[in-house]
């Protein structure tokens, strides 16, 4: 079992920067202004054959209040979890009495702690660390998470008691399958982290009535009936016009990130609010990068009869485009149908992720050509010939004949239709490609004009000989 890191301290000690320089990644949001982590963030890290696993927190002041105090239980959790606990100070700030109090919690809690001085570059490391040594929690390590200073050798101080892994035992899961990825998206306030906690069914991220409360790009990995699945909560993204803040727009960047990468979103919608302009827009980015989707209406309970009927037509009369994704309408603080997401999760991932043979395929292309013939192209007829799979997720049907290049928009769609209805794709986007055959005698033609370009040329010279003469 890898060895587990939690790293704690006040806000603004430089847990995100240490964070990112133990995974080797950017995972973790940094911005120079207190309060900006909110949940815990999990990453993985290496040091030669010794893995483990780190932990970052929101900073804990010691008089939380409102969405503060939901993160500083966030980070007591991560403590209660972790084998090791990284107590960050600022050496620039010096002792403060919050670290006073956070040291009294880990001495109660008896878990294995390190005292590490952050922010000590530019200074001297036994003046750094001289005023935490009262705090009476072993040696003080001085280093510079920023420039990486002394964090190579603090790391490996502490994994010393812990044994190499060989090959094997260090990647046991290098082509084991880690599940569906599902991406919870949505404008923010909408309920991500409350469907997340529920999907759950434990408080893992913070849930506070205040919009933007999520800021980095949360993965849960967790299993459901012997399933594997990883949870990505999101950031919710707002118009860019209300988007001022640096870390704000890091925090979209990561969001749209973790779209791509999902197998299957699910688009969180607010039955109270109705739809707006960045529900639309927020769906277009999903079917733009080819992501299966799943539709959420969160806070259904509570509304009166005729507000739903009004709320089901609006949903109907402008997600027309989207009409191949199931559509649920829930609600996240009671748990009112979020167990039949997974039902609907799971089979947008099958049809994301069909593969179907070229002579099924064909024959369907053929079967839609008897049905409906393609129109006439400046007096020829469009002659689709064959198809085949190109990819999947979405998946990808490509057609090869005759002018198919120029078939009109709407016959394209009646195609995705057929295609859809027979090979029952529910869930994900279909997309086509169209290839245009060579003709086989261009080069013939070609040939032809040169031999009697030669031929020409051949005529005038013997037609100047002649005359010569």
């Amino acid at each position: 079992m890898n060895p587990v890191i939690a790293l704690v301290g006040r806000p603004n000690v430089g847990k995100s920067t240490l964070f990112n320089r133990l995974t080797r990644s950017r995972d973790a949001i940094v911005a120079d202004y207190a309060g900006l982590t909110r949940d815990r963030h999990y990453g993985n890290g290496k040091l030669g054959n010794k893995p483990f696993t780190v932990i970052d927190t929101g900073g804990i002041s010691g008089n939380e209040q409102g969405i503060d105090a939901a993160m500083a239980e966030q980070s007591l959790l991560a403590i209660d979890e972790a084998d090791i606990v990284f107590f960050m100070v600022d050496a620039r700030a010096g002792l403060t009495p919050a670290d006073e109090a956070i040291a009294n919690h880990l001495r109660m809690n008896q878990k294995k702690t390190w005292l590490v001085v952050n922010k000590s570059d530019g200074t001297q490391e036994e003046i750094a660390t001289a005023e935490f040594w009262t705090m009476g929690l072993g040696d003080p390590v001085a280093i510079a998470a920023e420039h990486g200073r002394n964090v190579t050798q603090l790391i490996e101080h502490v994994l010393e008691p812990y044994p190499e892994l060989d090959d094997e035992s260090l990647h046991p899961e290098l082509n084991v399958d880690q599940g569906i990825r599902i991406g919870i998206v949505g404008r923010p306030n909408v309920g991500k982290s409350t469907l997340v906690n529920r999907m759950l069914g434990e408080e893992r991220v913070v849930v506070y009535d205040q919009a933007g409360t999520t800021r980095d790009a949360i993965e849960i990995p967790f299993e459901r009936r012997g399933k594997p699945y990883v949870l990505v909560d999101t950031a919710g993204i707002r118009r860019r016009k209300n988007v001022s803040e640096a870390a704000e727009k890091f925090s979209i960047i990561k969001t749209l990130d973790a779209i791509k990468q999902c197998h299957v979103a699910i688009v969180v919608l607010d039955a109270r609010t109705g739809l707006v302009e960045q529900d639309m827009h927020l769906l277009d980015y999903v079917l733009e990068s080819g992501r299966a989707l799943v539709l959420a209406v969160n806070k259904w309970d509570g509304l009166e009869s005729d507000v739903k009927e009004k709320m089901r037509a609006e949903l109907k009369r402008r997600l027309g485009f989207t009409d191949y994704a199931d559509m649920h309408f829930i609600s996240a603080l009671h748990g009112t149908g979020v167990g039949d997401l997974y039902t609907s999760v799971n089979s947008a991932f099958k049809s994301a992720t069909s593969r179907w043979s070229t002579n099924r395929l064909t024959t369907l292309l053929q079967d839609a050509i008897t049905e409906h013939q393609p129109p006439l192209v400046r007096g020829r007829r469009i002659k689709p010939r064959m198809a085949h799979q190109g990819g999947t997720n979405p998946p990808i049907i490509v057609v090869h004949g005759n002018q198919v290049d120029a078939l009109p928009d709407a016959y394209k769609r009646f195609l995705i239709n057929t295609f859809r209805k027979v090979l029952k794709v529910r869930g994900t986007p279909i997309r086509f490609e169209f290839r245009t055959n060579d003709n086989p005698y261009d080069h013939q033609k070609n040939d032809s004009d040169r031999e009697k370009a030669k031929s020409r040329e051949l005529a005038k010279t013997r037609e100047a000989r002649r005359n010569r003469r």
